[in-house]
């Protein structure tokens, strides 16, 4: 049994809609994220997630110097790359 407030389980295990907030504004979209969208949906379609998790985009997250960002949840994961993103929605996602 988990104590106060530690997770229990990630969301998608919950049955919640999880949302994925990708920051689009010209300075993320150019340090990577036209390309990190694809890794996004690939991963949503190969885990079969399209019906449990919302992909959105937004225009700024307010972290612009931090960025490529991308928000799970109320969460923001920043400097996120290609190669190290398919990990963080496995922790997260899964």
């Amino acid at each position: 049994m988990a104590e106060s407030g530690e997770p229990v389980g990630s969301a998608t295990e919950k049955g919640e809609r999880v949302v994925l907030t990708l920051c689009m504004g010209s300075s993320c979209f150019a340090r990577g994220n036209q390309k990190n969208l694809e890794v996004i949906r690939q991963f949503l379609k190969d885990h079969r997630m399209e019906d449990r998790v919302s992909l959105v985009g937004s225009r700024c997250e307010g972290a612009c110097t931090q960025g490529p960002n991308l928000r799970i949840g109320d969460r923001l994961f920043p400097r996120i790359n290609q190669e190290d993103l398919p990990a963080l929605l496995e922790r997260e996602l899964l």
